[in-house]
């Protein structure tokens, strides 16, 4: 059946990028984290996320750049289009969760939950980018990845492009399919 349906989802042109960390078909992680959503504190477990339907998962590299902003209020823009195919985003970097509480209530405009990206997350996620401060040190952050996760765990898309425009508009489209392609979840 999962393998039906991401034969599905590559002919209607949703396949992995060349460049995405992990590929379709691959098993989402489980992680429980710090998250904030309208600036509150909370935790944040995957695996009880995808019990209410798929779930896009965005991983961003720093919150109040201009690229992540833009790309955290086109989210917000359209959450009601996700929401109507039965799914939920969920914003990741590797951000301490007090700058991401502030980052949910400003630019995701409290619609929907950012969460902080440990080492682990990181790692099983294929998401780590070294960045070279101006004081010359280098730091992990994470990589503009986005993947959509099946309620089963099971990733059904995933894009790396450092740029923020594609991220919103294939996630959505990939929802729409899974949602006319699994009516129950939507």
């Amino acid at each position: 059946m999962r393998a039906m349906m991401i034969a599905a989802l590559a002919a209607a042109g949703f396949a992995a990028s060349a460049d995405a960390a992990l590929k379709s078909g691959a098993t989402a992680a489980d992680f429980t984290t710090r998250g904030a959503l309208a600036g509150k504190v909370f935790t944040l477990n995957l695996k009880e996320q995808l019990k209410k339907g798929p779930v896009v998962l965005y991983f961003f590299p720093a919150a109040f750049t201009p690229g992540c902003s833009a790309e955290a209020r086109a989210f917000a823009e359209h959450i009601g289009d996700f929401k109507a195919a039965g799914a939920s985003v969920i914003g990741m970097s590797a951000d301490p969760v007090d700058k991401l509480a502030d980052f949910s209530t400003k630019d995701c405009a409290n619609k929907f939950p950012v969460a902080s990206a440990g080492p682990r997350v990181i790692s099983d996620y294929d998401v780590a980018l070294t960045y070279t401060g101006r004081d010359g040190k280098a730091a992990t952050i994470t990589n503009r990845t986005s993947y959509v996760i099946a309620p089963d765990g099971h990733i059904i898309f995933s894009l790396t492009d450092p740029a923020a425009g594609p991220h919103v508009q294939n996630t959505l489209d990939t929802v729409r399919a899974y949602a006319k392609a699994h009516p129950t979840h939507s």
